[in-house]
């Protein structure tokens, strides 16, 4: 055998060592502990699996909470006048829809039911009292004697709203959901403080600066008359 055959032969096991090692280190690439992005609505990758049930809950309860508060939003595009209330609306129902996606993608990643939302908007896991819908009684709102999710709409308050028009139902749209982003706010805080999974946490730190920017804003509006 040549001295250049031996070379040849040692360089090509050399390459296919080095391309072995290679596709060796990509298959235990991982880092189940760490924080890594919120996953998408398409899967449940890059979701960190540190977390307790404090972030099941969380997510659990968040999910058809932010789907009554889309319902609610959908309604607006039709049946308000105001052009702020329905740019209000445009943009909760655009910022709660990709995260009730990524709540749906935490919970996959955990091995935790994913909740059906198609009740929520009629305020079917609402725990809240089916009282007036005055403007002194609607941003109070809070969590229910029997537990339910603070700031969720009863069945006969979403009926009453949709069936609202005009300046009727701007006020009426703004009076509900101050209180509904109340309750979210609420949420978020327990996350804050009971919470394990960074991201988790991180989105309820998101929700909470969002949805109090918009508290003010609606409250503003109100005031407009």
């Amino acid at each position: 055998m040549t001295t250049r055959t031996v070379a040849t032969r040692i360089a090509a096991i050399t390459a296919a060592l080095t391309v072995s090692a290679v596709l060796a280190g990509c298959g235990t690439n991982t880092s189940p502990t760490g924080s890594a992005p919120p996953a998408t609505s398409s899967g449940t990758a890059a979701v960190a699996q540190a977390h307790n049930q404090a972030d099941i809950t969380f997510a659990q309860s968040m999910i058809p909470h932010h789907a009554q508060a889309v319902s609610m939003s959908k309604l607006a595009a039709q049946q308000a006048s105001s052009p702020q209330v329905k740019d209000l609306a445009a943009r909760i129902e655009a910022a709660q829809q990709p995260e009730i996606d990524q709540m749906s993608g935490f919970l996959r990643a955990w091995n935790a039911p994913v909740p059906d939302t198609n009740d929520s908007s009629m305020g079917a896991m609402s725990g809240m009292n089916h009282g007036d819908m005055s403007q002194n009684s609607m941003p109070g709102m809070s969590q229910g004697s029997d537990g339910g999710m603070p700031g969720m709409m009863s069945q006969q308050q979403m009926q009453q709203l949709s069936q609202a028009h005009g300046a009727a139902f701007d006020t009426m749209f703004l009076q509900m959901m101050i209180g509904h982003h109340q309750g979210a706010v609420t949420m978020s805080k327990t996350e804050l403080a009971e919470g394990e999974n960074p991201d988790a946490k991180t989105l309820a730190q998101n929700i909470i600066d969002a949805q109090q920017r918009e508290i003010t804003e609606m409250q503003t509006l109100l005031a407009q008359g």
